[in-house]
């Protein structure tokens, strides 16, 4: 019997590889899918100016990454006892200027090396509505909890969306003309929106990303969004607060990513990091036992075996664990 629509997602025609970089930036459902992977091993930068919600926040961000830009105090402001970028997530706040700057600057410097490089760049777009300035028309890309009357709030229409990611792609392409990119909606219902107007912002995201992937060969679709809302669709997948995917939700999401966006050799490999990873989790009671000891050197071995076959495997962490 089936229960549930079937959802046939076409494997990537270059999927996803433990020797590749990928960097991963956009809405909140883009840290579940960084963490899945860094949790496995790949090399993966994710989300270097923290969340970001809305296509141009994203498109700026990217550009900034391939101008090298770096922050100075002028592009930073004061406010709730925070020094804050209008460009990134309040994770880079902080009480003290100098060190919200260093922190800013870090990630940009990180970033700006990773997309020179970088096969694989997937996006998550959370919503069309954009946030500008009053005083100055200038679009935000986070509120840090400013008083509402700073800000006009603007739907997006397509054509601004593909406008300002397709120049960004451009970009991109004419430093990196091999990069692949991977666009995903976010399922997150922004529900402060409103029920309908939410259907709109994502309806119009949907659309803008479907010109993107008919328009440039290197760009396709995962269809995170759709897994979400037509397959699963009942609340019994999302938080109690009806509008994040739960634990259960996410894992099947990832499931399907997995299947459909990495090689089927590098998942192999990867049960066999991941029982690398749980091992050196484990905290014994007895850790001067024989049996404990001989546990670890055989766990370090097999780091030590699986980093000499794939050097591209940072397996550091867990060997300095086993040799203890």
């Amino acid at each position: 019997m089936q229960l549930t629509l079937k959802l046939d997602i076409p494997p990537l025609k270059q999927p996803i590889r433990y020797s590749d970089t990928l960097l991963l930036t956009g809405s909140c459902f883009t840290e579940h899918i960084a963490e899945r992977l860094l949790g496995y091993k790949f090399n993966v930068l994710g989300n270097p100016n923290g969340i970001l919600f809305n296509p141009l926040s994203v498109a700026h961000s990217l550009e900034s990454y391939m101008d090298g830009r770096l922050y100075t105090a002028a592009d930073l402001f004061y406010l709730n006892e925070l020094w804050n970028s209008w460009d990134h997530h309040t994770r880079f706040s902080h009480i003290d200027q100098d060190s919200a700057l260093h922190q800013i600057n870090a990630s940009q410097r990180q970033a700006a090396e990773t997309i020179r490089k970088v096969n694989q760049v997937m996006i998550t777009l959370g919503s069309s509505f954009q946030y500008y300035l009053k005083d100055s028309g200038r679009p935000v890309a986070n509120n840090h909890r400013a008083p509402a009357q700073w800000f006009e709030k603007r739907l997006l229409s397509v054509g601004e969306i593909t406008g300002a990611l397709s120049a960004a792609l451009d970009k991109l392409h004419g430093i990196n003309k091999d990069a692949k990119v991977l666009f995903t909606i976010s399922p997150v219902r922004h529900i402060r929106d409103g029920v309908v107007e939410n259907n709109r912002s994502k309806a119009r995201l949907i659309e803008a990303v479907h010109d993107l992937c008919g328009a440039y060969e290197q760009a396709t679709y995962f269809p995170a969004y759709e897994l979400l809302i037509d397959i699963l669709r009942d609340y019994r997948f999302y938080d109690v607060d009806f509008v994040h995917p739960n634990f259960l939700a996410t894992s099947y999401v990832w499931e399907r990513f997995a299947e459909a966006c990495i090689a089927p050799g590098e998942r192999r490999l990867m049960e066999q990091v991941q029982e690398i990873v749980t091992a050196s989790r484990h905290r014994p009671r007895f850790a001067a036992t024989e049996a404990h000891k001989k546990f670890m050197a055989d766990y370090a071995a097999k780091c030590g075996r699986l980093e000499a076959e794939y050097p591209c495997i940072n397996l550091q962490r867990e060997k300095i664990y086993f040799l203890g």
